[in-house]
């Protein structure tokens, strides 16, 4: 009998993963979500517009860790068929056994091909930057040189890590750094490498240098090296579900009802009632009626920011500040459904109509804003209405909440993306047939400004006995969709053995999470 109640705030991919293992894992804990949107996913969601999908964010499905590729795979089966586009090409990729076909069904998950590229020089470049002769040719003789040796230098000569600056500086040399990190990283921080801490380096691409990257060039080919091998920057395939990434957690929301958990969307949560011990209790605007919800146990993804506003007076006053101040960097994209796309095909994977076969394409150019560009047709054919002539593209842009880009309307950002496009030679006006513009509010915990002191909130929430904070925001880290599966799965596994919560805030900080594989 569940005569326990578990409050689960926030329906993404730790709070799912925290209820839904709160079913499969216990017998007497019930989980109880409340989401503030009209959709579960949060960030990792898929938004469908006249008959296109665009993922907020492209979410490549893959991790090191075994737990979290079975589970995968227990909610999507992987295909036992190609998809309809690696039929028509013949593109060769392996596939289960017993798997489902996808054009006979939609409970699958396909398997796609990564390619992640650089557009910089109004040429492409491989991402992570490697050693290559396109490379070499792109950047000229005097570049390549001057790369070469600020890399050496860089190998002999380090910089004591105080910021991400001093973290890149040392694993790619000053010349790369500044062709292809200092620019970048503004536009998605809005502020220079040296203003941020280095930890988001170490959270991100805590393995990856050019070393590795010219490794991984060298081994791949000689098939000396697996995909669970390689930092997670360099793999080259993924699982991703057939109609967009949001797809996976529609399904396991609906697992989670059928096993009678409850989900509450359009559901705001405002206040907790709070005795500087203990959560008895939170209130919530429920469909614009206010309610209020009691549990013993309290599971928080919402953003660190507003879970101590919420706590009220009592917390105190050094801890509150820091978390009011706590950065975020908000998001927005704006997808266009176009005839065409001018990016040609200069590879040698087969695509339809010879596109070019980037899943996304970072935008380094500094004459535009914007950050990158996603290619939905690479990801699922099945997310495009009409793949075979028509190309669904997503610009993506970082901005902060109330600023310039945030305020333009819907129209206006259309208009400037499309704009940008135009300059860069990606496509023309004409050829755009539809268009839709998405905003994301704290999409980006940042690590910089108040995060300094970041500790000292995460202690003192650390220490209220029946509070479990987990997920990208309720962390204020910058995981990836698997580590906040993790926590939450994790805090399942606290509260069920009564065990520390340190390991909460372990998850996507041991070196070997990073580094090792169960599964070749």
């Amino acid at each position: 009998m569940r005569d326990k109640v578990a409050i689960i705030i926030g329906a993404g991919p730790a709070g799912l993963s925290a209820a839904y293992n709160f079913l499969t894992k216990t017998e007497d804990i019930l989980p109880v979500i409340f989401e503030e949107l009209d959709c579960v996913g949060g960030i990792s969601r898929t938004v469908h517009y006249n008959g296109n999908g665009i993922d907020l964010g492209g979410h490549r499905l893959f991790s090191k860790n075994q737990e979290i590729l079975d589970f995968w795979e227990e909610i999507l089966p992987l295909q036992g068929k190609p998809p309809i586009d690696d039929k028509i090409l013949g593109r060769k990729i392996t596939v289960s056994q017993n798997g489902p076909d996808p054009d006979e069904t939609d409970r699958v998950m396909l398997k796609r091909k990564r390619v992640s590229r650089i557009y910089y020089l109004r040429k492409f470049f491989d991402y992570p930057i490697s050693l290559k002769a396109s490379t070499i040719l792109n950047m000229g003789i005097g570049r390549t040189f001057l790369a070469g040796v600020s890399y050496i230098k860089s190998c002999f000569v380090k910089r004591e890590e105080k910021s991400l600056e001093d973290f890149m500086i040392n694993r790619f040399g000053l010349v790369l750094y500044r062709m292809f990190f200092e620019k970048y990283t503004q536009k998605v921080w809005g502020l220079h490498p040296r203003d941020i801490s280095k930890e988001w380096g170490e959270q991100r691409i805590r393995g990856l240098s050019l070393s590795k990257a010219v490794i991984n060039a060298i081994l791949s080919p000689l098939k000396l090296i697996s995909n669970k091998q390689k930092e997670t920057s360099l793999i080259e395939e993924f699982f991703y579900p057939k109609y967009g990434c949001g797809q996976l957690w529609d399904y396991m929301a609906d697992e989670i009802r059928r096993m009678g958990g409850e989900i509450h969307l359009n559901c705001r949560v405002k206040s907790f009632d709070f005795d500087g011990e203990r959560i008895k209790s939170v209130s919530v605007l429920e469909n614009g009626e206010d309610k209020t919800y009691s549990g013993e146990y309290y599971i928080s993804s919402m953003p660190i920011k507003d879970l101590v506003s919420g706590l009220g007076e009592i917390v105190p006053a050094d801890v509150a500040k820091i978390a009011e101040e706590l950065p975020y960097r908000d998001y927005m994209l704006v997808g266009l459904y176009c005839n065409k796309i001018n990016l040609k095909n200069n590879t040698k994977i087969p695509t339809i109509n010879n596109i070019c076969p980037d899943c996304w394409i970072y935008i380094q150019e500094n004459d535009v804003t914007l950050g990158r560009l996603q290619i939905m047709n690479n990801w699922s054919p099945y997310l495009v209405k009409d793949f075979r002539d028509k190309v669904f593209i997503s610009l993506e842009y970082f901005c902060t909440e109330g600023d310039l880009m945030w305020n333009k309307s819907d129209k206006d950002m259309i208009e400037f993306g499309i704009s940008e496009l135009e300059k860069l030679n990606i496509i023309k006006m004409e050829d755009v047939l539809d268009s839709v513009r998405v905003k994301v509010k704290k999409a980006y915990p940042a690590y910089f400004g108040a995060y300094k002191d970041f500790d000292i909130v995460k202690d003192y929430i650390s220490k209220i006995s029946n509070l479990y904070c987990i997920g990208r925001n309720g962390q204020h880290k910058y995981n990836n969709m698997d580590h906040s599966m993790l926590s939450g799965i994790e805090a399942v596994n606290v509260i069920k053995n009564g065990s520390a919560k340190d390991v909460l805030w372990a998850v996507n900080t041991e070196k070997e999470y990073h580094e090792t594989a169960s599964r070749d």
